[in-house]
C-alpha cells in the first residue's frame, strides 16, 4: 500500500534508531547548514551546561573566543578561581533569553539599569548583582565594580564583534525582576548578597512567546553587530535546581524545558544561519536509560558530556566524518575508568547551587513544607 512515510529516512522512524539496541550508538543530530573551522572563534553562553561545550571545543584544538582575560603576571590559578575563561567575557551564567538580551543592551548602553551593588552579609566589600559569583569575595568598593564593568562590557562587545559562531544553551524560565525597570537577576537578592524584598523584586517564568520574543530580539542584536556570525542554539538536560512555582520541581522541571525548546525550534525557523543542536534530547533520551545522569539524577555525567560533545564534534566541524566514525566506538574498560575520573575533577560553576547553600540543611528536608523550600 502507499502511503506518505514510504521511504522515509531512517532517523525518523523510532524503531530504526541504532540507539535502542545500544544507547552510546544514539544520534538523533541532523546534517548542520554550515561546518566550522579550527580557526572560527567560538563564543558560548548560557546556563552551567554551555561550560562544557567552550571548555571541550578547546579541548578537541579548536578556538575557544576568550576576549576578558586575567593580567599577564596573574597566576593561572588565581584566574580560574576568578572565573576568567569560563566563557568569552565574565558575564557567568546567562539562564533566560531575557538576561541575555539585556546584558547586550547594557554592554552597548542601551540600558542602565537602577540596580545598586549588593552587600553581602559579612563582608566589607559588594559584589554585582548580575554576576554576583564572577568575583570571589567581592568589589572592595563600588568605585572598583564599576572600572571593572566598563572593561567588562569592551570585552562583552569585542566578543560579539569578533566571534563566528555563537553557541547559546537556554536553561531556565524562572528568574527575579527589579521591580522598578524589568531588570533580571541570575539569581533573587539574599541567596548570596543583597537583600529580598518583594516591594523591589518580584518572580517571573517567562512562557514560550516572552521567550521566544526575548531570543529573537538577543540574536537580532548579535546580526546588528555582527552579519554572518552562524549561531547554534541548545537546551541544557540541567533539571530545575529549585522552583518558586507551587507545585513539584520536576514539574517545573517539564514545563520550563518545554518553553525553551519551543522558543528554540521557533527561532531556528525564523532566523537563517541558525540551528538547532539536541543536547537535552541526547542527554535525557531513554535510549541511554538515565546513565547520563548522576547520583543526583541532575548533574550530567562526563559520559554524557562525551556523548554530546563527540556527536557535536562529528556533524558540525570540518573533520566529522572521521569524529563520527570514532564516536561510534564501543567504550571499552579502560575509557569508562576514565571518564570517571573526569567526573570527579570537572567543576561547572552554576550559580543555581547557591540556592541549596542558603537554604542550608532544609533543602534535604522531606517534610519541609512546599512554601518554606521555596524561599
Amino acid at each position: 500500500m502507499r502511503h506518505p512515510y514510504a521511504g522515509v529516512p531512517n532517523r525518523q522512524i523510532w524503531r530504526n534508531e541504532p540507539g535502542i539496541r545500544d544507547g552510546a550508538l544514539l544520534d538523533p543530530v541532523s546534517d548542520p547548514p554550515f561546518r566550522i573551522g579550527r580557526d572560527d572563534r567560538i563564543v558560548t553562553a548560557g546556563s552551567c551546561f554551555a561550560q562544557h561545550v567552550g571548555r571541550e571545543m578547546q579541548n578537541a584544538g579548536f578556538t575557544h573566543h576568550v576576549t576578558e582575560k586575567a593580567h599577564a603576571l596573574v597566576p593561572e590559578e588565581i584566574a580560574r578561581k576568578h572565573n576568567y575563561g569560563l566563557f568569552a567575557a565574565r558575564y557567568g551564567n546567562i539562564y533566560t533569553a531575557r538576561q541575555l538580551k539585556q546584558l547586550l543592551e547594557r554592554a552597548y548602553g542601551v540600558f542602565e539599569p537602577l540596580a545598586r551593588p549588593w552587600n553581602v552579609p559579612g563582608m566589607k566589600g559588594v559584589v554585582d548583582p548580575f554576576r554576583p559569583r564572577m568575583q570571589p569575595g567581592g568589589f572592595l568598593s563600588e568605585t572598583e565594580l564599576e572600572a571593572d564593568r566598563r572593561y567588562h562590557f569592551r570585552c562583552v562587545r569585542r566578543a560579539l564583534e569578533e566571534m563566528d559562531v555563537f553557541v547559546f544553551t537556554l536553561g531556565l524560565t524562572e528568574g527575579w525582576a527589579d521591580i522598578r525597570d524589568g531588570a533580571v537577576f541570575p539569581l533573587a537578592p539574599g541567596v548570596v548578597g543583597g537583600f529580598y524584598d518583594e516591594n523591589e523584586v518580584r518572580f517571573v517564568n517567562f512562557d514560550e512567546n516572552e521567550t521566544y520574543e526575548d531570543l529573537k530580539s538577543a540574536l537580532d542584536f548579535i546580526r546588528s553587530v555582527n552579519p554572518s556570525v552562524k549561531i547554534v542554539l541548545t537546551v541544557s538536560p540541567v533539571p530545575l535546581n529549585a522552583t518558586y512555582e507551587n507545585r513539584h520541581v520536576l514539574v517545573s522541571t517539564v514545563w520550563s524545558k518545554s518553553v525553551l525548546r519551543i522558543a528554540a525550534e521557533r527561532a531556528v525557523r525564523n532566523i537563517s544561519g541558525c540551528v538547532y543542536f539536541p543536547s537535552y534530547e541526547i542527554v535525557t533520551s531513554p535510549h541511554v536509560r538515565g546513565r547520563y545522569f548522576g547520583e543526583d539524577c541532575r548533574e550530567v555525567t562526563m559520559e554524557g558530556v562525551r556523548h554530546v560533545m563527540d556527536l557535536f564534534l562529528a556533524h558540525y566541524t570540518e573533520e566529522g566524518e572521521r569524529r563520527l566514525a570514532a564516536s561510534r566506538e564501543p567504550v571499552v574498560d579502560e575509557a569508562s575508568r576514565y571518564i570517571r575520573e573526569l567526573q570527579r575533577k570537572i567543576h561547572v560553576f552554576c550559580d543555581e547551587a547557591m540556592i541549596d547553600n542558603a537554604m542550608g540543611n532544609q533543602a534535604a528536608d522531606p517534610e519541609g513544607s512546599q512554601t518554606d523550600a521555596n524561599q
